[in-house]
C-alpha cells in the first residue's frame, strides 16, 4: 500500500488533551499499536508486563491479572428466554445497588445471523430482525446474577454509546429499508436502552437523530449535544454529526422528543484522510443542517449540503467524550477504496467551545512493521488516564492501552482460533469497558461471541 504522511516513529507530544479533566500527554510514536504478535513480546517494559500465554487458550494477560468468561454465544440466558445471540460488540457499563454492575451488550447480527437476539414482546422493533442487545447484572465479584434481552429486532447493532442519566444508546449499522433482506420495517436507527428495566425504553427508534449506518456515539454531559460516527463501507464515505435535542439532558426517553440533526463541514477539506501532521488545527469548524435526517430517497451522505459540500472520511468508529471535547476515530483510509489520501488510524478532538478540530493522533505509516488493515476500532477511557483500544485486524488480536506519556502495551491478546492451523483467523475485540470503580475491564470477542471481565493490578 501506498501511503502519505509523516512517521509515527517521530515522537510529538501532545499535552492537554483535556480527556478525563487531566492533560494527557499522546505521542506520535505508536507505531507499536499495530505490530501484532511481535509488539506484545516487544512491550514488555511499559504497562504492566509482557503478555502470558493462557494454558486454557482463551485470553493471554500479563501476569497478575485474570480473567473469568461470563457469557459465551450458544449458552442458555439466564432468563429462559433463548440462547445467548452471537456477534458480541459494543458494551458499557453501568452502576447498580449494592455493588451490583448492569452491562448492556450489542449483538451485531446481520439478516444471516447465527444465533439472533430472541425476540420478546415489548422488547422487538422488526421481529425479521436478528440484531439487538442483551443485559447482564453482576455482583461485586462480577457473578452473573442475571442476563436477558434488553431489545430485539434491530440490526446490525455495531457500537454505541451510554448517556448521562444512564442509559446505553445502542447503533445500528445499516441503511436497509422494509423489504430489504426480509425486513418489516426501515433500519439505521438508534435507539435507547435502559440497563436496569428494558422495559421501560421498549424498542422505540429514534428517527430524528438520523437513519444511516451508524457507529458510535458521545453525549456532551453539559450541553446535552449528541456526537454520532458513519461508518459507510463505499465512497462517499461517512460524516460526523451531532444532534441538538429540543430537551438536552431530560433523561430517559427525552430523545423522543426530536431535535436537529447537523453535520461537520471543515472548510476547504471534503477528506479527512488528507490531514496527516499530528497537531493540525482547524477552527470556525460548521455545522450545516442535515436536508432529510430519514434519508427518505438519498442516503444522507449523497444529500445536497449546498455550496461548501460537507467533509467525509472512512471507517468513522469509536467516538468518546473526555473533558471537554469529544473525541472520535477514523479507523483506516485506503485510496485504494476510494479515499483521498492512506493512514492506518487517526483519532481526532473537537471542542466546542472555541469550535476547533484538532488531529492528536496518527497511528502510522511510516514504520518498518507491516501494520494490520483495520485498526483501531471500539476505543475507551481507561482509569488510569490513558486509552483501551480493540485491534480489529489482522493476525493475533490484541487490547492495546496507551499511558499517559504515549507509551503503547499490549493488555490482552485473543486465543480463539476461529480459522485453521494452515490459515489461522482471529476474532476481534470489541465493547471495552470499565467498572465504575475502575476494577474490571469488561471486553468482547466478537467471535465466538465471548464476554470476559478482566481483573488485577490496575493501580499499578
Amino acid at each position: 500500500m501506498t501511503t502519505t504522511g509523516r512517521s509515527a516513529t517521530r515522537r510529538q507530544m501532545l499535552a492537554g488533551t483535556g480527556a478525563l479533566g487531566v492533560g494527557i500527554a499522546f505521542s506520535g510514536a505508536l507505531s507499536e499499536l499495530f505490530a501484532g504478535t511481535a509488539a506484545a513480546q516487544g512491550l514488555g517494559h511499559t504497562g504492566y508486563g509482557p503478555l502470558v500465554p493462557d494454558p486454557k487458550g482463551l485470553l493471554d494477560l500479563p501476569e497478575g491479572f485474570r480473567y473469568r468468561v461470563l457469557s459465551r454465544e450458544g449458552d442458555r440466558l439466564r432468563s429462559g428466554e433463548g440462547k445467548v445471540p452471537s456477534n458480541h460488540d459494543g458494551m458499557s457499563a453501568f452502576a447498580g445497588r449494592e455493588g451490583r454492575v448492569h452491562l448492556v451488550r450489542n449483538h451485531e447480527n446481520r439478516a444471516d445471523g447465527k444465533l439472533p437476539v430472541p425476540t420478546i414482546e415489548g422488547l422487538t422493533y422488526d421481529p425479521a430482525g436478528k440484531g439487538g442487545c442483551t443485559a447482564l447484572t453482576l455482583d461485586s465479584r462480577d457473578n452473573v446474577l442475571s442476563e436477558r434481552v434488553a431489545i430485539a429486532g434491530t440490526a446490525v447493532n455495531c457500537a454505541g454509546g451510554p448517556t448521562p442519566w444512564g442509559t446505553w444508546l445502542t447503533c445500528e449499522e445499516t441503511e436497509d429499508k422494509a423489504g430489504t433482506n426480509g425486513y418489516t420495517k426501515d433500519h439505521g436507527f438508534i435507539f435507547e436502552v435502559d440497563p436496569v428495566d428494558p422495559r421501560r425504553t421498549g424498542a422505540v427508534p429514534l428517527t430524528a437523530m438520523g437513519r444511516f449506518q451508524h457507529e458510535a456515539i458521545a453525549v456532551d454531559p453539559r450541553r446535552g449535544v449528541v456526537y454520532e460516527t458513519e461508518d459507510a463501507f463505499e465512497k462517499p464515505f461517512g460524516l460526523f454529526y451531532r444532534f441538538l435535542p429540543k430537551k438536552p439532558l431530560g433523561g430517559r426517553g427525552s430523545l423522543r422528543a426530536g431535535g436537529r440533526l447537523q453535520a461537520m463541514r471543515v472548510p476547504g477539506v471534503p477528506d479527512l484522510s488528507t490531514i496527516q501532521e499530528i497537531g493540525a488545527e482547524f477552527d470556525d469548524i460548521e455545522w450545516v443542517d442535515v436536508p432529510d435526517p430519514q434519508a427518505a430517497q438519498t442516503p444522507i451522505r449523497f444529500q445536497d449540503f449546498g455550496r461548501g459540500g460537507i467533509t467525509h472520511a472512512q471507517k468513522l468508529e469509536g467516538c468518546y467524550w473526555g473533558g471537554r471535547s469529544v473525541y472520535f476515530v477514523s479507523s483506516f483510509a485506503r485510496r485504494s477504496d476510494g479515499s483521498t489520501a492512506d493512514h492506518y488510524g487517526q483519532i481526532w478532538r473537537y471542542d466546542p467551545e472555541c469550535r476547533r478540530l484538532t488531529l492528536v493522533i496518527v497511528f502510522g505509516p511510516d514504520t518498518d512493521i507491516q501494520m494490520p488493515g483495520e485498526s483501531p476500532d471500539n476505543i475507551c477511557l481507561a482509569p488510569s488516564g490513558g486509552l483501551m483500544v480493540c485491534e480489529d485486524g489482522n493476525g493475533a488480536q490484541h487490547v492495546y492501552g496507551v499511558t499517559r506519556r504515549g507509551e503503547v502495551y499490549a493488555m490482552a491478546r485473543g486465543r480463539q482460533n476461529i480459522g485453521t492451523p494452515e490459515e489461522p483467523e482471529w476474532g476481534e475485540f470489541a465493547g471495552v469497558t470499565f467498572s465504575p470503580d475502575g476494577d474490571t475491564m469488561y471486553v468482547n470477542c466478537y467471535t465466538p461471541g465471548t464476554t470476559f471481565a478482566v481483573t488485577g493490578p490496575w493501580r499499578r
